[in-house]
C-alpha cells in the first residue's frame, strides 16, 4: 500500500512540474520576438546605413581623382581653363555611379601652389536613420604635367 502512495504521488508531483512549466514558458517566445526584433531592424538599417556611407565615399573619391587627373593634365595648356574641364569630368563621375548617393556635392578646384592642381569634394549621404546627417569629403591634388622638350634636339 505505501509503495501504491508513493508512486502516485511521484505521478502527480509530476504532473504538476510539467503544467508548471508549460503555463511558465507559454508566453516567453512572444516577449523574446518582441524584445530581439528592434534589435535586429536596428543592426539591418546599421549595416545599409554604412553600405549606402562607404559607397558614396568612393564615389566621392573617384570623382575627385578623375577631376584631378584632368586637371593636372589641361593645367598647363589652358591656365584657366583646366578648371571647367575638371569641373565636367566630376560631375560626370558622380552622373554615372552614384547620383542618388552624393547628395548636393560641393566641389572646389584646389591650387595650392604654382605648379600643383587638384580637386575637392563634400556631398551628403542619405540616411537612413531619421535625423542622422552624414557627409563626405574627397580629395585629390598633385603636380602639373609639362612637356618639357630635350636640349640639344
Amino acid at each position: 500500500m505505501l509503495v501504491r502512495v508513493g508512486r502516485w504521488v511521484r505521478r502527480r508531483v509530476g504532473t504538476a512540474r510539467e503544467a508548471a512549466a508549460a503555463r511558465g514558458d507559454s508566453g516567453m517566445t512572444a516577449i523574446e520576438f518582441v524584445l530581439l526584433t528592434p534589435v535586429l531592424f536596428f543592426m539591418i538599417f546599421a549595416t545599409v546605413q554604412f553600405a549606402l556611407y562607404f559607397f558614396a565615399d568612393h564615389v566621392a573619391q573617384a570623382a575627385a581623382q578623375a577631376g584631378a587627373r584632368t586637371a593636372r593634365a589641361t593645367a598647363d595648356e589652358q591656365p584657366g581653363g583646366w578648371r571647367g574641364e575638371a569641373r565636367d569630368v566630376v560631375d560626370s563621375y558622380i552622373a554615372q555611379l552614384g547620383p542618388q548617393l552624393v547628395l548636393s556635392p560641393d566641389v572646389t578646384m584646389l591650387q595650392p601652389e604654382a605648379n600643383t592642381v587638384g580637386v575637392e569634394i563634400t556631398a551628403r549621404v542619405p540616411a537612413v536613420f531619421p535625423g542622422l546627417d552624414l557627409t563626405v569629403h574627397a580629395q585629390s591634388v598633385g603636380p602639373v604635367e609639362r612637356f618639357v622638350p630635350e636640349e640639344g634636339n
